[in-house]
C-alpha cells in the first residue's frame, strides 16, 4: 500500500508539479511521500540504500537516500551526444555507472537530491528527457532495436516516436522545474489525453513485425504487430491487449497475464486505436487498488467482450478481423549485422545491463570512446546495446576500440549467458524482497556447472531473475524464472517459450539461491536423455513438469 492517497495526490497536483520545485531548494536529502510520488512522472524514484540501512539505525542517523533517474529512448534509440552527457552526469553525480534496462531505456543510480535538477537538465540540454519515463501515464514506447533498412522495421520506428508523442504528458511544469521554463500552461488546465488523475497504473506498449518477438508483445497492455502484404510493406496492425507480468506475493488476484488478441485495425487508424484503449483504461481502471489497478485486471474483470465494444465505441469504428500471424521468434543478434543499407550494427552483451568499468573489462570506457566518435547506439529489451550505422570501413576501429578495453565477444560466453536478465533489486529497489542483479552471476556459475555434467553447456536456455514478484525482468516468460520472496528465498518457474508466447509455471518456493541450481540438476539430466528432436528446455518443462506450488 502507498504512503500516500496517490489519486488525491494526482489531482492536487497543480500538472504533476506539487511541491517538488519548493522541496527541491530544501537542504534536506529526500522528499516528501506525496511529492516523491510526483518525482516518478517526472522520471525519478526517491530511493534507501538499504545496505546502509542498519548503520544508520545503530548510529541513530538519517537514512541514506539517492535517486535512480531514468531516460526515455523510444524504440532504444541513444544519440552519441545523449550517451556522452549521461556518462558524464554518471561520474559526477551518479555511482560511476549506467543501466540499459528492460524496457530500452537508461538509469543512473545514487544521484543525489542536491544534484538532481542540474542533472535532468544536462540530459534534456543533450537531446534526452525523463519525462514520462515512470509514473501512472504511457511508459517507454518499445520497438525492435535492429536498425534494419526495412520497410516494415522503419513504420515500426516511426510509429514508436507517434505513440511516444501522443502520450507525452502536457503539464508545463516538467520544464519550470527542471529547467525554469515559463509557463506553458496554466497550472489548473486538464491534460488533453490523461485527464485531472491520468491513469491507475503505468501503461506499457509495444510495437513490432510480424514474427519478431524481441519485445515480448504479450507482455504489454497493449502490443501492436505489423502485419506484411506481399511486397513486405505494412498493410495494417493486430492490435493485443492485457498484458502484464506483476503481481504481489499472498495476493491471488494478482497474476501474470499475455495479452489477448483484440482484431486488426489500418494503418491510418492505429493511433486512434491505442488511444481508445488508454481512455477506456483511465476511466474505469481500478482506482481503488493499486496492485489491482493495471488494464489485464479491467479487461478479466468486465469481460474482453465488453472491453472490444468499449474501445470501439470510444474509437468511434469498428476493428476488423484478427490477421493470421506468422510463427514468432527471438533471436539475439550479437556481433556484425548488416543492416540493409550498406550501413553496419553490433550487437554487444551486458551482462544485466550495467555498464561499468572493471579491472579487466572496461566497457563504460570503450563505450565513451566510440561515442565522442559519433557512433550511435540502440538498446534492446535483453538489456543489450547496439552499435549502430557504421559504416564498412569503421567496422575495424570499432573490433580495436573494443578489444583494446578488454570487451569479450558475445560468442566466447555460454548461449544461456548471452541472455540472462536480471533486475537491479537490492540495494536501492525499495520492493526487492531479495537479491538479484548482485547474485546472479554466482547462480549462473552453479547452473553452468550443472549443465556441463549432463552435455548441456551449449544449450539457450533463458534464465531471468527478479528480487520481487513485479517481474520487472520477466521472470514469468522465461525457460527458468526466479522470484525473490524474501531474504535469500526464491521462487522458481520453468515452462516458459523461447519466442515469448507461453508463461512458466511455478514449480518450487522458498528456495535458498544456493538450492536453485541442486534442484534443476535431475530436470537437467532428464531434459538431456529424453527430449525431442530439436526440443527447447522450456518445451519439454512444459511437457514433463507437473509439480507446481501455489503462485
Amino acid at each position: 500500500m502507498s504512503k500516500v492517497d496517490a489519486e488525491r495526490t494526482k489531482a492536487e497536483s497543480r500538472g504533476l508539479r506539487g511541491s517538488i520545485a519548493s522541496e527541491l531548494r530544501e537542504p534536506t536529502a529526500r522528499f516528501s511521500d506525496e511529492a516523491a510520488q510526483l518525482l516518478k512522472f517526472h522520471g525519478t524514484y526517491q530511493q534507501e540504500d538499504r545496505d546502509a540501512r542498519k548503520a544508520a539505525r545503530e548510529l541513530a542517523g538519517e537514512k541514506s537516500y539517492g535517486f535512480m533517474i531514468r531516460i526515455r529512448a523510444t524504440a532504444g534509440r541513444i544519440p552519441a551526444i545523449l550517451w556522452r552527457a549521461v556518462d558524464d552526469l554518471a561520474d559526477r553525480h551518479g555511482n560511476g555507472t549506467i543501466r540499459v534496462t528492460t524496457r530500452q531505456a537508461l538509469q543512473l543510480h545514487g544521484v543525489r537530491k542536491a544534484d538532481l535538477r542540474r542533472t535532468i537538465a544536462d540530459i534534456v540540454d543533450h537531446l534526452g528527457s525523463t519525462q514520462g519515463a515512470c509514473g501512472d501515464v504511457v511508459r517507454n514506447v518499445v520497438a525492435p532495436a535492429w536498425p534494419l533498412a526495412e520497410p516494415a522495421y522503419e513504420a515500426t520506428r516511426r510509429l514508436a516516436r507517434e505513440l511516444a508523442a501522443a502520450f507525452t504528458w502536457q503539464s508545463g511544469g516538467y520544464l519550470e522545474i527542471w529547467q525554469d521554463g515559463e509557463t506553458v500552461h496554466t497550472e489548473n488546465a486538464e491534460e488533453p489525453v490523461y485527464g485531472a488523475t491520468y491513469l491507475p497504473r503505468k501503461f506499457k506498449i509495444a510495437v513490432t513485425v510480424a514474427g519478431d518477438n524481441s519485445v515480448d508483445v504479450y507482455t504489454n497492455d497493449v502490443g501492436l504487430i505489423a502485419v506484411l502484404d506481399e511486397a513486405g510493406n505494412v498493410a495494417g496492425y493486430d492490435v493485443v491487449a492485457g498484458g502484464g507480468l506483476g503481481r504481489t506475493h499472498g495476493k491471488t488476484t494478482t497474476y501474470p497475464r499475455l495479452a489477448s488478441a483484440l482484431g486488426f485495425v489500418a494503418v491510418e487508424r492505429v493511433v486512434d486505436v491505442v488511444r481508445a484503449i488508454v481512455l477506456v483504461q483511465r476511466d474505469f481502471g481500478d482506482r481503488t487498488d493499486r496492485r489491482h489497478a493495471r488494464l489485464k485486471y479491467l479487461i478479466d474483470d468486465r469481460g474482453f467482450d465488453w472491453f472490444r465494444a468499449e474501445v470501439e465505441r470510444v474509437a468511434g469504428f469498428a476493428l476488423q478481423p484478427w490477421r493470421e500471424l506468422p510463427d514468432w521468434d527471438d533471436v539475439p543478434r550479437f556481433g556484425w549485422h548488416a543492416q540493409g543499407d550498406g550501413r553496419w550494427f553490433y550487437g554487444l552483451h551486458v551482462a544485466n545491463g550495467r555498464v561499468r568499468d572493471g579491472d579487466e573489462v572496461q566497457l563504460k570506457s570503450a563505450l565513451r570512446a566510440l561515442a565522442e566518435r559519433g557512433f550511435d547506439f540502440n538498446a534492446t529489451l535483453a538489456q543489450q546495446l547496439l552499435i549502430v550505422d557504421v559504416g564498412p570501413d569503421d567496422r575495424s576501429l570499432i573490433d580495436t576500440v573494443l578489444h583494446e578495453h578488454g570487451v569479450v565477444p558475445a560468442e566466447a560466453l555460454a548461449p544461456f549467458r548471452r541472455t540472462a536478465l536480471a533486475c537491479p533489486a537490492l540495494p536501492t529497489c525499495g520492493q526487492s524482497l531479495a537479491e538479484a542483479e548482485r547474485v546472479i552471476a554466482d547462480l549462473l556459475d552453479d547452473i553452468e556447472l550443472e549443465l556441463e555434467r549432463v552435455g548441456l553447456e551449449d544449450e539457450p536456455i533463458a534464465v531471468r531473475m527478479t528480487g520481487c514478484p513485479n517481474g520487472c525482468a520477466r521472470p514469468y516468460m522465461a525457460e527458468i524464472g526466479i522470484v525473490g520472496q524474501s531474504a535469500d528465498r526464491y521462487q522458481v518457474y520453468l515452462g516458459g517459450h523461447r519466442a515469448g508466447v507461453r508463461l512458466a509455471e511455478p514449480w518450487r518456493e522458498k528456495l535458498h539461491l544456493a538450492e536453485i541450481a541442486g534442484e534443476l540438476r535431475p530436470l537437467f539430466a532428464a531434459f538431456a536423455a529424453e527430449r525431442r528432436e530439436s526440443e527447447s528446455f522450456g518445451d519439454w518443462c512444459a511437457r514433463n513438469v507437473r509439480e507446481a506450488v501455489p503462485a
